[in-house]
């Protein structure tokens, strides 16, 4: 439970008073039930059915004595009026105790989702590349949801418990033997209940790991639908799910058979103990009658709350593991953090001057892998010129340009930016600097005007549309039926793939970058797009420096330095004509390969 203790200590820190605040309300609330138990003693005491005067306990005999001292029809109306009073009084702290336990609630979850998501943004690129989206989701919304219900039943199960202590108190005040007595199997009880909240635990945890391949399939799944249909896999992918919801299905029936089995077998004991302690005050307590009767009706009021209070111990061990994936996540980017919040307020204009230089630079994913990535990086690429990194699959051209871009760093050696070393100090200021198209361009479901904006929202109309110019993406969004207001669909389906990159190119250019970044950006675009994308960076060429990752080649004639990847070494460099007429070295061998298969 040690997940959980934390979370109600990080609850605590962030509502301070105010969860004080509403402790003091529930404390109220119980008091005053208290009171209105004690108003039975002067009402039954007017009917005659029982004698509730005494002297053995000083708080009765004295309320007795006080509503005996006034006239019969004025102290009947006055203690119903009393009664009364206090029915609205604590009705009314209830209400405002509720709304404050709903604040509280939505207040901290509030607080959790933004400091995760905030960490998870501000971590290393790393920390991605080991987890799976569909899992990120998942705990964004599934497990902080669940995080929630937690919050609502410790706060449920605090005031149960606070009730009953107070009750408990009354109860001890009346009769100290029987309160103990009562106590005992109580906390026995209670003992004999953990075996059923462990297993609420193991189950919580199943429904937890279940819940997470579902929706990573589910991902996975509609992700490739394309492939999916083109190959009639619909039946596979059918029979997993169906298996899938079967092994759901069981864990949530053994759950409820879990809770319905824990809360029959607590009404049997509980109707045993109450018939034990009826049975024992009157045989061998031999408790008076004022007396038995008060801590009859208060053990009644308390049965309910105990049985609450072990049905909420239940469901919250059901929800630690959500707690535990929640403090496991947020410990991740703790040392995964590259940025902090005042790393924003720091940020200074960069442009690019001299170049970028790697020195000597090694790379792993992992630290305890033997095998680099990359070894032994050394070059230049001069500011304002055009650099292509080409290789085969798997000669680590990404890896490389993610180092430059210092999403990772290096194990040994340094990249060095105008001759200064990229650190941590520096990293914000370097990125703004950087525009990124990837091989995979990605839009959101909204119009093509905010898509641009998402960037630069400063930007004005005539900037936009010189950045379209320039992606020579102009010509089609002028077509459109809403222009630049155009809705593009989800990861914008309802335009072509060329007309995609041609956007990004665009949007990357809005933001007048020191340094744009091409991550094979034309390998999947037909002829034509692979045209028109040529053009818009020959337009670019000597304005900003760019860097090119190129599966096709012919993209990359007007490059001004080409750097040959193989294994993770650095085997060739110079220029495309240079390198072209090197016989039997591997870009001529990729060039005639190429050459070859638009031939054929």
């Amino acid at each position: 439970m040690k997940p959980f203790v934390y979370f109600m200590r990080r609850l605590y820190t962030y509502t301070g008073n105010i969860l004080l605040l509403n402790f003091i309300g529930m404390v109220l609330i119980s008091l005053l039930d208290g009171v209105g138990i004690f108003l039975l003693i002067p009402l039954i005491s007017f009917t005659g059915i029982l004698d509730m005067s005494t002297q053995d306990i000083p708080i009765i005999s004295w309320m007795v004595d006080l509503f005996q001292r006034i006239p019969t029809s004025m102290s009947l109306s006055l203690i119903l009026g009393i009664y009364v009073g206090i029915t609205i009084v604590q009705g009314y702290i209830q209400r405002k105790q509720v709304i404050l336990n709903g604040e509280i609630q939505q207040k901290f979850v509030h607080h959790l989702r933004e400091e995760t998501y905030k960490l998870l943004l501000q971590s290393r690129w790393e920390l991605f590349t080991t987890m799976r989206k569909s899992d990120i989701i998942k705990l964004m919304t599934t497990e902080i949801g669940r995080v929630k219900s937690g919050t609502s039943m410790f706060l449920q199960f605090l005031t149960s418990l606070i009730f009953s202590s107070i009750q408990l108190v009354i109860a001890f005040l009346l009769s100290a033997k029987m309160t103990v007595f009562v106590m005992i199997f109580g906390i026995i009880l209670l003992f004999f209940s953990r075996k059923f909240i462990k297993k609420s635990y193991h189950y919580g945890n199943e429904s937890m790991k279940l819940s997470r391949i579902y929706s990573a399939g589910i991902t996975d799944h509609f992700n490739g639908i394309k492939d999916i249909k083109s190959n009639t896999l619909e039946q596979t992918h059918v029979s997993w799910f169906r298996a899938l919801c079967d092994r759901i299905e069981n864990n949530s029936i053994e759950y409820l058979k879990l809770k319905t089995k824990s809360q029959f077998i607590y009404k049997i004991v509980s109707a045993i103990l109450i018939s034990v302690f009826i049975f024992t005050s009157i045989t061998i307590f031999q408790e008076q009658t004022t007396q038995l009767m008060l801590i009859i009706v208060i053990f009644s009021r308390l049965w309910p709350t105990f049985s609450s209070i072990q049905a909420n111990l239940e469901k919250l061990g059901s929800v630690v593991p959500a707690f535990e994936e929640l403090l496991k996540v947020q410990s991740q980017c703790m040392q995964a953090k590259e940025i902090n919040e005042n790393d924003y307020k720091r940020i200074n204009p960069f442009i690019l001057k001299e170049g970028i230089e790697c020195k000597n630079i090694y790379f792993k994913y992992r630290r305890n892998n033997k095998k680099f990535v990359l070894k032994d990086i050394n070059m230049q690429i001069p500011s304002n010129q055009m650099t292509a990194i080409v290789g085969q699959s798997g000669a680590g051209k990404s890896t490389l340009v993610d180092l430059l871009m210092g999403l990772n760093q290096p194990e040994s050696g340094s990249v060095r930016i105008d001759g200064k070393e990229l650190t941590k100090d520096f990293l914000l200021s370097y990125r703004c600097s950087i525009s990124y198209v990837p091989q995979d361009p990605f839009l959101f479901n909204a119009s093509l005007r905010e898509n641009l904006l998402l960037i630069e929202p400063n930007a004005s109309e005539a900037d936009i549309w010189e950045a379209l110019e320039f992606s020579s993406a102009a010509e089609f969004v002028r077509e459109l039926p809403s222009g630049l207001d155009t809705i593009i669909g989800d990861r914008g389906v309802r335009l072509s793939g060329g007309e995609r990159q041609r956007i990004v190119l665009a949007r990357a250019i809005l933001r007048k970058p020191s340094i744009l970044v091409l991550d094979e950006a034309t390998s999947a675009l037909d002829t034509e797009n692979e045209r028109k994308i040529k053009h818009a960076l020959e337009k670019l060429k000597g304005t900003m420096t760019i860097i090119i990752i190129a599966h096709r080649l012919s993209t990359i004639r007007n490059a001004d330095q080409v750097i040959v990847l193989e294994k993770g070494e650095i085997i060739q460099r110079g220029g495309y004509k240079q390198l072209a007429n090197e016989e039997k070295s591997l870009f001529s061998n990729l060039l005639g390969e190429q050459v070859e298969i638009r031939a054929n």
